[in-house]
């Protein structure tokens, strides 16, 4: 398991769920847009601030996009 990958995909999985646009979630949550294209394809490894303010923005507890079987628990 990587976890680049398994946060990388939690966070493009709920973006997607809560219908928010890479763009729009870049802006919600301070980060650059070419930052979060990196960690969504599990490229670039995340810091716990960033991982905060991305969750902050889609409204779930960050350990959630840590979460191997998140997937299964966002609704």
């Amino acid at each position: 398991m990587d976890i680049r990958r398994v946060t990388g995909d939690n966070i493009r999985f709920i973006r997607q769920k809560r219908k928010l646009s890479q763009e729009a979630l870049a802006a919600k949550s301070g980060i650059s847009l070419s930052y979060l294209k990196y960690v969504e394809k599990g490229q670039y490894g995340i810091s716990i601030v960033k991982l905060e303010k991305i969750a902050k923005a889609l409204k779930v507890v960050p350990g959630l996009l840590l979460d191997p079987g998140a997937h299964y628990r966002i609704e």
